[in-house]
């Protein structure tokens, strides 16, 4: 089949969205089907206007103030529209829509042109995080004209899907993620890694993800003190000068990719996640592929991916204190933190990036067959009217 993915981030950014479609994309090019990827433009001369057999057209961009490797795509719907219109897809994916996602969902909307909206960010939440509360109900608005206008949605949880359904979209079905189970795996543990970071040898509590001001990375301060312990962050991003200054004892290893990533996850003895906006978590997935249990707040996509007593703990969003109270439950006891390692990396086995990829062309399939190109979605359905 022919498919358009509307990226709202790709590469050079790695985060979330972009480590998606490159799983679906390898995916796509092993079944051969014709890939076309919109996206941002980046002042990156060396990405290339190919990936993984899909060609990347990329539309004028300007860098997002305050997070300035996060580019925001310039133009209007017409311009996307003639770009479909050229490709002429049998799909079109919309990854993680908010700016580009709203005109390309308007556009294959009047191409009559089928939509897949993946939900995977949620935008919204992080105004208050920013200083911008009084932005959240428009943010909403936007998500649900885009989804009530989609084909299909796909949720990566079951709050997600309670979420958008609770809004009133009802075409929300479910897609999970896929985890690399022999990149991300307990035999990558490295004695060496661990000896550079904490040469004391203690404990390591680590972190994975982007330094940004929705991930509540500065939460782990209440842990900076835990005795015989080490607090060590891995990655990268706009708060990064910030949280070195408020957590000054810890090591900071920069972005990691690749395995380089792997081995340092595998490393753990804990893996801590703060952030309350997370659709799903893919590094939470992640470390318990690699046999390292969780503490994680008890919101969003954590809900389905730790279980409690079992897997690791799930705090009360907000309550550092009991955050704190999971981490040294788990780091003061070993056996115990053996056997959530052990059920954790038992857990996410089967859960692999082609069996999703598969599923996620199923509901290409599914939508595909069941829209008419001639008597499409009649007319914007929410109540609220349209964004601009």
């Amino acid at each position: 089949m022919r498919i358009a993915i509307v990226a709202e981030s790709f590469l050079p950014l790695m985060n979330g969205v972009t480590h998606s479609i490159l799983r679906v994309l390898e995916h796509l090019q092993e079944r051969g089907d014709e890939v076309m990827v919109i996206a941002p433009s980046t002042s990156d001369t060396d990405v290339s206007s190919v990936e993984k057999g899909a060609y990347v057209h990329r539309l004028p961009s300007v860098p997002l103030a305050g997070y300035t490797n996060v580019r925001v795509a310039l133009g209007g719907v017409n311009r996307v529209k003639r770009i479909l219109a050229d490709f002429s897809p049998d799909v079109v994916h919309l990854a993680s829509p908010f700016v580009l996602g709203w005109r390309a969902v308007q556009a294959a909307h009047q191409l009559g042109i089928p939509t897949v909206a993946i939900y995977q960010t949620e935008v919204p939440s992080y105004a208050a995080r920013y200083g911008v509360p009084f932005l959240e109900n428009w943010a909403w608005n936007r998500v649900d004209n885009i989804h009530l206008l989609a084909t299909r949605t796909l949720v990566p949880s079951t709050f997600a899907l309670n979420q958008l359904r609770g809004r009133g979209i009802l075409r929300v079905d479910m897609w999970r993620r896929g985890v690399d189970t022999a990149r991300f795996n307990p035999a990558k543990r490295s004695t060496a890694w661990r000896r550079s970071v904490a040469p004391d040898g203690h404990r390591i509590i680590g972190y994975v993800g982007r330094l940004a001001v929705e991930k509540q990375v500065e939460d782990l301060a209440v842990l900076a003190d835990l005795p015989n312990t080490k607090l060590v962050i891995v990655g990268d991003g706009p708060q990064r000068a910030a949280l070195e200054a408020q957590l000054p004892n810890a090591v900071f290893a920069g972005f990691l990719g690749g395995d380089a990533l792997a081995e340092a996850v595998a490393s753990f003895d804990l893996f801590v996640h703060p952030g309350e906006f997370e659709t799903f978590c893919q590094t939470i997935q992640e470390a318990m592929a690699s046999g390292v249990p969780v503490v994680a707040t008890g919101r969003g996509g954590p809900l389905d991916l730790v279980e409690n007593s079992r897997t690791g703990w799930l705090y009360e969003p907000g309550n550092l204190t009991q955050l704190r109270s999971y981490a040294q439950d788990l780091i003061g006891d070993d056996a115990k933190r053996r056997a959530f390692a052990t059920a954790a990396t038992a857990s996410v086995q089967g859960r692999t990036w082609p069996v999703l990829s598969a599923d996620l062309v199923r509901h290409y399939t599914e939508v595909i067959a069941s829209f008419s190109r001639e008597n499409g979605p009649t007319e914007l359905t929410s109540s609220k009217g349209p964004s601009s």
